[in-house]
């Protein structure tokens, strides 16, 4: 299994993030293609792809307490989330992991709006993760003749006529 950011780059939509989903997303593609890098050995596919995001719901309570008011919000429909998980029993390392970035909490970016927030109101906003599960697709030649939206049907949003 292999997780990354969401397209967007979550919720503040942050440049390096949009930049790891890129090349995690075109690694794991990759992983398959036997001929692309044969020196590694044999081609190897992940079981799944998950991209971490917010739901529309909470990134409208997550931005009030964590967004500059100037600053675009970045979230999916919350029908899109295929995975919501309940990350208590890690949340000192979560925060840890935030804090550690000094710079960004001196300067008084996201992480440094975290610190400054008590420890129980970074609990209710940091105690869950949501997913999208990215396709990753069969990776069979041959069988289809068409471009399709798998599962989605004509005419509905979302899908194609």
């Amino acid at each position: 299994m292999v997780v990354t950011h969401d397209a967007y780059g979550g919720l503040t939509g942050h440049p390096d993030h949009r930049q790891t989903h890129r090349l995690t997303v075109l690694a794991v593609q990759a992983s398959g293609w036997a001929d692309l890098y044969p020196e590694a050995g044999p081609p190897w596919r992940p079981c799944a792809l998950y991209l971490a995001t917010h739901p529309d719901s909470a990134a409208r309570e997550l931005g009030g307490r964590l967004m500059r008011d100037d600053r675009t919000m970045y979230s999916v429909p919350d029908d899109r989330i295929d995975a919501a998980v309940d990350v208590r029993p890690w949340l000192a390392q979560k925060i840890g992991a935030v804090l550690a970035h000094r710079s960004e909490v001196e300067r008084g970016a996201l992480p440094g709006r975290l610190a400054r927030m008590a420890p129980a109101e970074r609990e209710r906003l940091l105690a869950t993760e949501w997913y999208v599960r990215h396709d990753l697709g069969s990776g069979s030649a041959g069988g289809q003749t068409e471009l399709t939206c798998r599962g989605v049907e004509p005419g509905v949003a979302g899908g194609s006529d």
